[in-house]
């Protein structure tokens, strides 16, 4: 089996901020990496689906629906979903305690890793100031995002024309801004702190659509991204080690362009030969 077509097994998986509904959402890249993941338990770390801005205007094409298909399908065929909603999907809170589908819907949980270690997995809201406190303020700064976004659409669209890869405007600018990298830093501390107030050894989050994973003070931190901007996944080996992975990095475009999205009833494909 060739590399472009093998399928990489992972015990567990954490994805977040799909925003799906909006034209940001890179749901190719998406639905071209579920195509080669397996894993026993997949979690859903908030923001999926885009509850803000389609209370505003609709914008659902066929591969917003395909993202959709295919995780519930996953669940299906016994792969474990755990869905964990965050501020942009805040109306699937009040499920929380719920199975649909196949998916466990949790205000946050607790996983343990293959080596024993414990994550507090959340998507991060709770934490974000502005959010929480200046919820119009929130809502502002989304349309700002949003139109940022747009821009990144346009300037990837005209790239991979070009026959250049994808590169994310929007975490560029992040990365840039003083007052960004100050929200980020004070966020993650936060996060962290949680952690150790709930006795575990690490945290798995979202929000702030910044991958990460670095120690803070002996807490484990780690944020999973986005699939926005840094099109990246968060997933844990069989023996607990984690890792981040920016699937835009590793998956070329003409790659995705060349291949035919299967049918959603058509059988996952054959595990890799080890």
């Amino acid at each position: 089996m060739s590399a472009e077509s093998a399928v990489r097994h992972y015990r567990s998986i954490f994805i977040s901020d799909l925003h799906l509904g909006t034209r940001g959402c890179q749901a190719e890249l998406l639905l071209d990496f579920i195509r080669h993941v397996e894993c026993e338990r997949l979690y859903l770390v908030g923001d999926i689906i885009d509850g803000w801005k389609l209370r505003s205007g609709w914008h659902w094409p066929q591969s917003h629906n395909d993202v959709i298909q295919k995780i519930l399908r996953l669940a299906r065929k016994g792969t474990e979903v755990i869905y964990v909603p965050g501020n942009h999907d805040d109306r699937i809170r009040d499920f929380c305690g719920t199975h649909f589908g196949g998916v466990v819907v949790a205000r946050d949980v607790i996983h343990e890793a293959a080596d024993g270690k414990r994550y507090l997995v959340v998507h991060g809201d709770e934490f974000d100031g502005v959010v929480q406190q200046a919820r119009w303020l929130a809502f502002l700064g989304d349309w700002s995002y949003r139109t940022i976004l747009m821009l990144n659409t346009l300037l990837n669209r005209a790239r991979r024309r070009l026959g250049f890869g994808y590169w994310s405007l929007s975490a560029y600018l992040k990365v840039k801004v003083k007052n960004a990298l100050h929200f980020i830093e004070n966020f993650e501390s936060a996060v962290a702190e949680e952690a150790r107030r709930r006795g575990v050894d690490g945290v798995i989050c979202g929000h702030i659509h910044k991958a990460e994973m670095r120690d803070i003070d002996g807490i484990t931190y780690v944020n999973d991204g986005d699939w926005v901007e840094s099109c990246t996944a968060l997933v844990e080996h069989a023996d607990g080690q984690l890792e981040i992975l920016e699937w835009a990095k590793l998956r070329s475009w003409s790659v995705i362009d060349r291949k035919r999205a299967p049918a959603l009833d058509e059988p996952l494909p054959e595990p890799a030969a080890a």
